[in-house]
Parts: structure tokens; sequence; C-alpha cells
């Protein structure tokens, strides 16, 4: 774990010295970073920070918005069309409740986000929640709870505020 976290420290530190106008360069980084080549579509504006990169997989025109950190550690599944703005924080990872347990042990549980998902700026989602199809995540929001499809959930803890209809 510890050489995939150095691994991914040295690609991250390259892609944020980029600009949005270096996105083919972004692209290329980024499929080293994830360990497989993205969509012409995807853009992301870096910075970006990550704790290891090799568990995250995209779909076709995912926009990754500026100061956005994935930690993947529990896998990180982003389907396509996806937006996720600024400051948003997918965590994969923690640790046991118990003190004595804290730093023993790593706990991963995967986050996945469906099809035309919008994800708001600074929301947080911790593992083990997928964000349904067309959701969206309000500004802020930390998403603890699956979020179901066709919904805008809010809050902290997020919570469903209304359906989504076109």
């Amino acid at each position: 774990m510890l050489a995939n976290v150095k691994r991914a420290m040295a690609i991250t530190a390259a892609l944020n010295r980029l600009t949005f106008n270096d996105a083919d360069e972004v692209r290329a980084l980024f499929s080293e970073l994830i360990g497989k080549k993205v969509d012409e579509s995807f853009l992301l504006i870096p910075p970006f920070f990550t704790a290891g990169g090799d568990e995250i997989r995209v779909g076709r025109n995912v926009f990754v918005n500026q100061n956005c950190t994935f930690y993947d550690l529990g896998g990180l599944d982003i389907a396509d069309d996806v937006m996720i703005g600024p400051n948003v924080s997918l965590i994969t990872a923690g640790h046991p409740l118990e003190p004595s347990l804290r730093r023993a042990a790593t706990i991963g549980r995967p986050i996945v986000i469906e099809k035309n998902v919008w994800i708001a700026a600074g929301a947080t989602i911790i593992g083990g929640v997928t964000v349904g199809e067309n959701s969206v995540v309000a500004a802020g929001s930390v998403v603890t709870r699956d979020v179901p499809p066709n919904t805008l959930v809010g809050g902290n803890p997020a919570r469903v505020i209304r359906s989504i209809g076109e």
C-alpha cells in the first residue's frame, strides 16, 4: 500500500503542475494513475489528490473540477456523464471506531457514482455509498447513505430533498 501511495503522490505532483490548457497531458497522467486509458471526453482541472489511484474507474464524458480528493482504497466507480464540482471529497477508506484498532487497520468500502450524477461543490461522500442515476448531491452535503436515482439530496447528513423529473 505504501508503494502505491508513493506512486500516486509522484503522478499527482506532476499532474498538479499542469493547467486547464493541458487537457491532453492531464488525461495521459490520469490514465497512468488509474492504470487504464481514459476517454478523450474526460476532463479534470488540477489540482487533484488521491491515496492510490489504481482503484478509480471512470466512464465517458466525466468532468472533475479543481481541488478534488478521491481516496480510492475501497474502490471508486464513476459512470458516464458525471459532473463533480470543486472541492469534492470521495472517501472510501476509514478506520475502526475502537481506539486500540484505529492505527492497526484501514477499512475500505466502495463508492459507486451512477450515470448522469452531479456532485456539487464541497460535497463529501463516504465509503459504502451508491449515488443513483440522474441524482444531484447539493453543495456542502455529507453523504453517508445511498442516494436513490432521480433525487436531490442535501445537508449533513444528506437527506432526500425532492425528486428530480425531466
